[in-house]
């Protein structure tokens, strides 16, 4: 069943293609049927490839599957090229099975809107570039995927263009992870030019065997590759795009930050590991940016009053960990949280896409309120997918991958108890910010009636969801807890093994408990914060609170940042460059031609003797130029 791995990335493609050719003169039903028909088709495709390799594992535990030539130059000859491999196969999974719900649920939200054809259009084009990123066997076809993504994610945040706002966060989201991407576009010319193929298995091989540990060329290429990372992933710097693209309908933030676009600079991390591990002090920077902006993220979360904009900056402060994880030499603990974190994020966007329609488009959630009576199964999904965030011990999914970031973080000869308390740190956080949107938008008074209720298509997504987000984990357990290690066993084939000092149990379990502790404890404070008695009267804030509370609110200043140190200088450069002095000389071309048509529009008076007199002069002064002459 290998062989029709082609299939995962074509379906969608082929999807979208009927989309955007006939969907407006389509039925709803048949454009619905065409948009996530193709997705679930891609994402059987995908299983049937998962079982045959897991079943009967290829030689190396790496299948290619070469399409054609893309073009040759020299002996440079990049292909449309698939690959399959433990990592790629969990990545797969988890867009196709998540991309597929997410999808599902968008029938029923985005019924009736006008773009409905064109909305599944984008969505079928996001998928599939998406899977072209994962399955890709050489970096060209990867950056091909890419650029793919960062279009889609475009075309879908300003998806309806007609407000301000959409059209803003689209081209915000544009430019800045334009910044990311060109860095990555110099490591690939850097990388071509030094080995002569993109090929990432061969570029993996000539780099060991090229460059020194340590060495600069490592360290530059790994670097600009990184800097193409923290713009997908929205990682500090490059991070402002992200929770302004809650512009876009909700479906798309949940496809966005569960599973697609923001996890793509962790894949290129984790499958470019080779490169990586030449580079031990880009790998540092690796962490420490992890580390930053999940700390960073969280407390902005924080503040927000915006739902999606909590799921956001969550998101921000998620895939900080991720990375974190990656700069310790964690691979497969980063990717074990990727798998998990598809599950609870993408629950939490789509149990709050409920909310907001049923309030009939309201996003503050102190306007919200009581919702866990009026909506039950919103509350009961948002519930399981925050305790899942949050990390609360033994029954949740994120807490066994959180937890295998924690102590392998813990262990690492690259990590330490500094990194190991910015998780801890992120952790009470995660708590606080999740638990907050729950006691302040689900309990209390009931603020707004319900406009409207999910249908099927919406309600199957959340269940199915909430089973992932419980169930998920259990795949991965620590050696305190029954020691399952099935998805290393995987991933480890495609990844280096981490590299750990082995702790005790009695440490392992140690680490656990204040983990869990902290995650219990924030919920609890939250709680009696909101609900406890005198909650509205501890809710008065010092001048020196609420100024803190609005830099949080504003991210930290980095809009006000950028704006001012490079989006003003340049609109300010752009205007005094309208009267540039190299365009001085063509305007003065112009003006002379200018004068000239004038002077012989006057010529044509209309009158004959005037017209005979011009001639016999012009005849004159030609005969008097060649007698002289």
């Amino acid at each position: 069943m290998l062989q029709v791995l082609w299939l995962i990335p074509v379906l969608p493609l082929a999807g979208f293609l009927l989309l955007a050719v006939a969907g407006k003169r389509l039925d709803a039903r048949v454009v619905s049927a065409l948009g996530t028909g193709s997705v679930g088709l891609s994402t059987i495709a995908s299983l049937l490839v998962g079982a045959a390799f897991i079943s009967t594992p290829p030689a190396g535990f790496l299948y290619t599957q070469r399409l054609w030539t893309w073009f040759v130059v020299g002996n440079f000859a990049p292909a449309f090229g698939l690959s399959v491999d433990g990592l790629s196969l969990v990545m797969i999974l988890v867009v196709g099975i998540v991309g597929f719900l997410i999808l599902l649920y968008s029938i029923g939200f985005m019924a009736g809107d006008e773009g409905f054809s064109r909305f599944f259009a984008y969505m079928n084009l996001f998928v599939g570039s998406m899977l072209i990123l994962l399955l890709a066997d050489n970096l060209l076809f990867l950056y091909l995927g890419w650029e793919g993504v960062g279009l889609c994610s475009y075309l879908l945040i300003g998806f309806w263009y007609r407000e301000a706002d959409a059209r803003k966060a689209a081209i915000k989201a544009f430019v800045v992870t334009r910044v990311g991407d060109a860095a990555f576009a110099v490591g690939l010319f850097m990388l071509a030019h030094t080995f002569g193929t993109l090929q990432i298995q061969e570029v993996a091989q000539k780099a060991a065997g090229t460059w020194a540990v340590g060495s600069l060329s490592a360290q530059a290429a790994a670097a600009l590759l990184l800097g193409g990372a923290v713009g997908k992933s929205a990682q500090l710097p490059l991070q402002t795009w992200l929770p302004d693209a809650m512009a876009g309908p909700t479906p798309v933030s949940a496809l966005i930050h569960a599973a697609t676009m923001v996890t793509a600079g962790v894949y290129l991390i984790a499958r470019m590991n080779a490169l990586f591990l030449l580079a031990p002090q880009v790998r540092f920077i690796v962490a420490l940016v992890g580390a930053v902006t999940l700390l960073v993220a969280g407390a902005s979360a924080l503040a927000q009053k915006d739902i999606k904009r909590v799921l956001a900056y969550s998101t921000m402060s998620q895939i900080g960990y991720m990375f974190l994880a990656l700069g310790v030499g964690a691979w497969s603990a980063a990717i074990f949280h990727f798998m998990t974190h598809a599950c609870f994020k993408a629950l939490l966007f789509l149990s709050a896409g409920v909310v907001i329609q049923a309030l009939d488009n309201e996003h503050d959630i102190f306007m919200m309120g009581g919702l866990r009576r009026v909506l039950p199964l919103a509350f009961w999904t948002f519930l399981i997918g925050a305790a899942s965030l949050s990390a609360l011990p033994i029954v949740t999914a994120g807490f066994y991958s959180k937890d295998m970031i924690l102590l392998r973080v813990w262990a690492s000869p690259e990590g330490g108890i500094w990194l190991w308390t910015a998780g801890l740190v992120g952790a009470f956080l995660t708590s606080l910010y999740a638990f907050r949107v729950v006691f302040v938008a689900f309990f209390g008074p009931v603020k707004r009636q319900v406009k409207s209720r999910p249908g099927l298509p919406m309600k199957i997504p959340l269940i199915v969801l909430s089973v992932f987000s419980i169930g998920a984990g259990f795949i991965e357990l620590p050696r305190t807890l029954g020691h399952v290690t099935l998805f290393s066993d995987l991933v480890e084939k495609a990844l280096p093994a981490a590299r750990e000092t082995i702790a005790s149990l009695l440490t392992e379990g140690a680490l656990q408990g204040i983990v869990s502790l902290a995650s219990l404890i924030a919920v609890l404070a939250v709680g009696l914060y909101y609900l406890g008695p005198a909650a509205s009267a501890r809710r008065a804030r010092s001048r020196a609170a609420s100024a803190v509370e609005r830099f949080w609110y504003s991210g930290w200043g980095f809009d006000w940042l950028y704006r001012n140190v490079f989006v003003k200088p340049f609109v300010n450069a752009a205007r005094l460059d309208e009267a540039d002095v190299i365009d001085l000389p063509y305007r003065g071309i112009a003006r002379i031609m200018e004068w000239g048509r004038i002077a012989l529009v006057l010529t044509q008076s209309g009158k004959v003797r005037w017209y005979v007199m011009g001639a016999t002069i012009g005849a004159a002064i030609f005969l008097l130029v060649a007698v002289f002459a």
